[in-house]
């Protein structure tokens, strides 16, 4: 009774901090809130619909040598000589008609100005030499890619189309290469078919373009009605959770400092309370503060924003996990520290470092780069694996799908929590 009274106690004054209140449950909801509202209409109807995406076109590569292929082998309807005229041609098709709007500059300088005057939002420069380039085996094609600094989901979209589109092509000349390397000199006309054959295989998995890029599926023998907008606003509100629960773990069990500073901890550690009883009261209300904000938070945002989080299990256990982990970061961190000014570096310096880190893939979705810097460079923080578990459990993923990332939740806690706890006897033993 004594260890829950210390809890209590401890818990009535962190939700009586305004400044604790504003962290655990304020910042959270507002930042979702303003991405939520930014979408206007489109989120209080559900529905998203895309405006088109202005894109001008410079093509520098004027003496490019002819395609060696025959028309056929290229996608339906796209006509083209060379390979910068397919690259403009396939930003042209139908296919990608309702997603963008293309327009043609006569040289780079005029296209970066379309830009700059905002009358186009990305500009694709095909260089003088591009084609020559390509069909170098020992170099690298490439294009350049200008964008109006201010926007990031319509140039997202086109560096993606263009990303796609390159790799493809990219594999004719890993073909071509490979037929060079296995064959006699008096077989090199092997390589048009080669070429041949690579493009009429590739058509198939790249004519519906538009489609493979904005289409929602459901899973097989279900229709699922998906909210773009949800879509975007679920992940950031997982980030936020995760990142200010850290917050609330740390500052929750820095109360043990304050109290030590206060000379209240050796006053209490005088009565007839044991000290493991104390300190186990004050752990406690670490974990039972984070639990007070993780389901807030999660019921919260169900009720305002209408976020589905996924099957209940998943959900419980995510949920779990993230309470165990916070609590456990905030009793090591504590445990480190000589005095409350050090808080400062923590709250300012690491909580936000590693809560950024483990946000990259929320954030960095839009770039593959940033999303795979995500799988990897997130996970070496606990905050990386709790927003992976979110973001799959958002995905309407079984129970088991997450179970390896609440393992690691469960294997960081351990570690911090037994630091922790071994370092505040030694403390205060």
């Amino acid at each position: 009774m004594k260890i829950l009274a210390i809890a209590l106690k401890d818990i009535r004054h962190a939700l009586r901090s305004t400044i604790g209140l504003v962290f655990m449950f304020g910042l959270p909801l507002m930042v979702t809130g303003m991405f939520y509202l930014m979408f206007g209409q489109a989120a209080r109807s559900g529905s998203f619909e895309l405006a088109r995406i202005r894109v001008v076109v410079a093509n520098e590569d004027l003496e490019a040598p002819r395609l060696q292929t025959g028309s056929g082998a290229l996608p339906e309807g796209i006509k083209a000589d060379t390979l910068s005229e397919l690259v403009v041609a396939v930003l042209q098709s139908k296919d990608l008609a309702d997603l963008l709007e293309v327009s043609l500059a006569p040289d780079a300088t005029a296209a970066r100005q379309v830009v700059d005057s905002q009358q186009a939002q990305v500009a694709v420069i095909i260089p003088s030499g591009f084609s020559k380039q390509f069909a170098d085996i020992n170099s690298q094609a490439t294009v350049e890619f200008y964008q109006d600094p201010t926007l990031t989901i319509g140039p997202g979209i086109v560096r993606a189309i263009l990303n796609r589109f390159m790799d493809s092509i990219s594999g004719v000349k890993i073909a071509v290469d490979q037929v060079l390397d296995q064959t006699d000199a008096d077989q090199v006309a092997l390589v048009g078919q080669v070429i041949d054959a690579y493009l009429a295989t590739s058509r198939t998995q790249t004519s519906n373009a538009a489609d493979e890029f904005l289409e929602i599926h459901a899973p097989s023998g279900e229709v699922e009605e998906t909210n773009p907008v949800l879509a975007i606003v679920a992940p950031i509100m997982g980030g936020m959770m995760v990142f200010y629960a850290f917050y609330t773990g740390v500052s929750t069990a820095e109360s043990i400092l304050e109290e030590d500073e206060q000379r209240t901890l050796p006053r209490l550690f005088t009565t007839p309370t044991s000290r493991q009883a104390i300190l186990t009261g004050k752990f406690l209300a670490v974990f039972l503060t984070v639990s007070v904000q993780v389901v807030t938070l999660l019921v919260a945002s169900h009720l305002i924003f209408g976020i589905d989080w996924g099957a209940p299990q998943a959900v419980a256990m995510l949920a779990g996990g993230i309470i165990l982990v916070a609590s456990s970061t905030g009793i090591f961190v504590n445990s480190l520290l000589k005095d409350t000014r050090q808080g400062g570096i923590i709250f300012g310096g690491v909580l936000t470092i590693t809560g950024m880190l483990g946000m990259i893939r929320i954030f960095g979705s839009a770039s593959s780069a940033a999303a795979r810097m995500g799988d990897s460079v997130g996970l070496l923080v606990p905050q990386g694996w709790a927003v992976r578990g979110l973001v799959e459990s958002l995905n309407r993923q079984p129970p088991a799908q997450v179970l390896p990332e609440l393992l690691a939740l469960l294997a960081w806690s351990c570690v911090f929590f037994t630091l922790g706890i071994w370092r505040f006897r030694k403390r205060y033993g």
